[in-house]
């Protein structure tokens, strides 16, 4: 009789357990980078919007924008086609009427809408929050007229409707 050649059940189930051992160490590491990576996006998210609203300032000589739309491009008057933000940041997710970038949805406020030589906008306030907290992030971030990056490492501070980071007090500057 000739010997048979290949694993036993035994040996197959130890590199099994192996295997899932090592993948029960690594999922929760790669869990974090994504996490990690989706906040320092959205931090550089917020810094882009600062840039290009005081370039939309200096170019119109009429306040910062009013929305992000009036940051990117597309729309029919000049004002409001500036074309300083890429279309998903610029853009508007349907569900919720504020874009999502990498697990990140962002609000933006103004004190008037469509700014005009008259009526010019002196403030503006933008707010990062996660979109699932715990799984896209856990930070907050928020960015106002000063172009300081603003966050909150509990994602508990949401006051841009106050055109500001008043509620990031206790935030700590990116």
């Amino acid at each position: 009789m000739r010997k048979q050649k290949g694993f036993s059940l035994i040996e197959l189930l130890i590199v099994v357990a192996i295997i899932l051992i090592i993948a029960a160490i690594a999922v929760p590491n790669l869990l974090r980078s994504r996490m990690a990576a989706n906040e320092a996006s959205a931090a550089s998210a917020l810094r882009t919007v600062g840039t290009a609203n005081i370039t939309y300032s200096s170019t119109y000589n009429i306040g910062f924008a009013g929305s992000l739309a009036h940051l990117g491009a597309g729309a029919a008057v000049a004002t409001d086609s500036s074309d300083l933000l890429d279309s998903v940041l610029s853009g508007t997710n349907p569900a919720t009427a504020n874009p999502v970038k990498s697990g990140y949805m962002f609000t933006y406020v103004a004190a008037n809408g469509t700014p005009t030589a008259a009526t010019p906008n002196g403030t503006f306030g933008i707010e990062a929050t996660p979109t699932a907290a715990g799984s896209s992030g856990t930070s907050t971030f928020c960015m106002d007229m000063g172009n300081v990056v603003m966050r909150d490492p509990l994602g508990g501070a949401t006051s841009v409707a106050a055109i500001g980071c008043a509620g990031f007090a206790t935030g700590v500057p990116m």
